[in-house]
């Protein structure tokens, strides 16, 4: 950080991965997938973690009580509508939080206000005071925000602001809901509320972009400049939609420009790149080869002319360091002859932590498989084995082996064992292609019908003998679920992930959101 530091103002961080990002329709992540992200988060130093939407489901409430439970350092947050029964629930989930937080929130612009809420602005105000009296019965940290705030009456956010400030509220969120905002005017109007409202020296206001222009980070990174001292946003720009802002690059921007931004965070940017692979294996969305900070090409060169001017100054071609933000130049760690005690010091180097010898067992037992099929084993395949390995629910069904019959000009023809409630069974289907053939094999004894909604593959690391790490997404009841396989057979990978689609379906282990009201 530059030498003139102690001068800015404190950023505070404000990730929503594990709420808005969840949202993102199949990012849903169970209960324990949470509490690892989190205390990844904690690990990256993130001021305050929103951990769910306590009163959406129960699953929501116990995850949410579960991170207060497991992270120490970082505030934890719940989201609740302004009404007493989220906010009572809210309460009861970060209760046991070390610092805990309660974010509550209600629609402020005249479209939401008439079409939404169905009520006039005097009682929208009054609802509002009510909440965060309300919430500040459970904890002193509370947030409000005004639900499509860029879109609201200037007039009226001034006055609940105010209004709020004064029940109690620490902190207020003036969201750009539906990523309307453009930068000058988003940040302008921080600067008009902040100057118009009396009492607003009182709280730390906050952004929360949306991404549907793209804009989402510039917008946040323009509210700083006119006054904001925080920022909600997410690993790798995750969230509903076309996503939030993304974390990694607000923070980078800040550190990057630390001559143009009045600001400075305290994130360990060592840990961005591996808590972005986390992210995207746990949630199943693969990172996009070109997305900054963390997309594999975002360090890379290939132009001669860029090669030329970084083998003589790197700065003439690159404006932040690699390795800063945990990109390893040596890639190439362990392999089949490695013990285990240089297997856990690598996922050590990789800020990966494990809650019990049996965990690390676990996961070390999948190591050596896979080094017995792969003969370089690398960073991304060990942060592969931990996004695929905690799988702790009884599992259905078992994919065995399997045998693909493949001839051009004829179908392909799939056997696979499986072991179904502890009994094998096999199975057979034609297909399109093998992996059509694999699923319809795999449905014959499932007879689940549910609608596969997404099939991807991608590539763990680069080369022949690279993994192919997979995610299904299947839908049933209205039930969205992400089963996730890799190997290095990408046919193998799909039956991998298909299958614990199915378990994950079988289980319970969904994420439903009774209301999707959010900012």
């Amino acid at each position: 950080m530059a030498s003139n530091s102690s001068a800015k103002d404190k950023l505070v961080i404000f990730d929503t991965t594990l709420r808005d990002g969840e949202q993102s329709p199949g990012a849903s992540m169970t209960k324990d997938e949470k509490v690892r992200i989190a205390k990844m988060l904690e690990k990256l130093r993130v001021d305050v973690i929103e951990a769910g939407f306590a009163i959406a489901s129960p699953g929501d409430f116990e995850a949410v009580k579960a991170v207060a439970e497991a992270v120490k350092d970082s505030t934890i947050c719940s989201l609740a509508r302004a009404v007493p029964t989220d906010i009572d629930r809210a309460g009861e989930a970060i209760k046991s939080a070390n610092s805990g937080r309660i974010h509550t929130f209600i629609a402020t612009s005249p479209i939401h206000m008439r079409y939404k809420l169905q009520m006039e602005p005097p009682a929208v105000l009054e609802q509002a005071i009510a909440a965060v009296k309300h919430a500040r019965q459970y904890t002193d940290n509370v947030e409000f925000s005004l639900e499509d705030g860029s879109r609201s009456d200037f007039d009226f956010m001034c006055r609940i602001i105010e209004a709020t400030i004064n029940a109690g509220a620490g902190t207020i969120n003036i969201p750009d809901t539906v990523g309307y905002g453009e930068p000058d005017e988003y940040g302008e109007m921080f600067r008009r509320v902040i100057e118009n409202v009396p009492n607003s020296d009182k709280a730390i206001f906050s952004t929360h972009c949306h991404n549907d222009l793209g804009l989402g980070v510039s917008n946040s990174l323009s509210a700083v400049m006119n006054g904001a001292r925080q920022i909600e946003c997410t690993i790798n720009g995750l969230g509903e939609r076309a996503g939030n802002a993304a974390l990694e690059e607000i923070v980078m921007a800040v550190r990057t420009r630390h001559d143009i931004y009045p600001v400075e965070t305290q994130i360990e940017l060592e840990h961005i790149v591996p808590t972005s692979r986390l992210v995207s294996s746990i949630t199943g969305f693969p990172v996009q080869p070109n997305k900054a900070i963390v997309g594999v090409n975002a360090f890379a060169h290939e132009s001669g002319i860029h090669q030329d001017g970084i083998l003589k100054h790197r700065e003439t071609y690159e404006i932040m360091r690699a390795e800063d933000v945990g990109w390893n130049t040596n890639k190439l760690v362990l392999g089949k002859h490695s013990g285990r005690a240089a297997v856990k010091a690598r996922f050590d180097d990789l800020g990966i932590s494990f809650e019990s010898d049996e965990q690390f067992k676990s996961v070390f037992n999948r190591f050596k498989e896979l080094a017995d099929k792969k003969h370089e084993i690398f960073d991304e395949d060990l942060q592969s084995l931990i996004g695929h390995s905690d799988h702790t629910l009884a599992d259905i069904y078992q994919f065995e082996n399997m045998e693909i019959l493949c001839k051009t000009g004829q179908s392909p023809h799939a056997n696979l064992q499986l072991v179904v409630d502890g009994k094998a069974t096999m199975t057979e289907s034609d297909g399109a292609g093998p992996v059509d053939a694999v699923f319809k094999a795999i449905e014959k004894v499932a007879q689940s019908e549910a609608d596969l909604k997404l099939y991807s593959v991608n590539a763990i690391t680069a080369g022949t003998e690279a993994q192919a790490d997979v995610t299904v997404r299947l839908e049933s009841e209205g039930h969205i679920v992400n089963g996730v396989g890799a190997d290095i057979d990408v046919v193998a990978a799909s039956a991998k992930a298909y299958v614990q689609a199915l378990n994950l379906l079988a289980a319970g282990k969904h994420k439903t959101h009774p209301q999707r009201e959010g900012i």
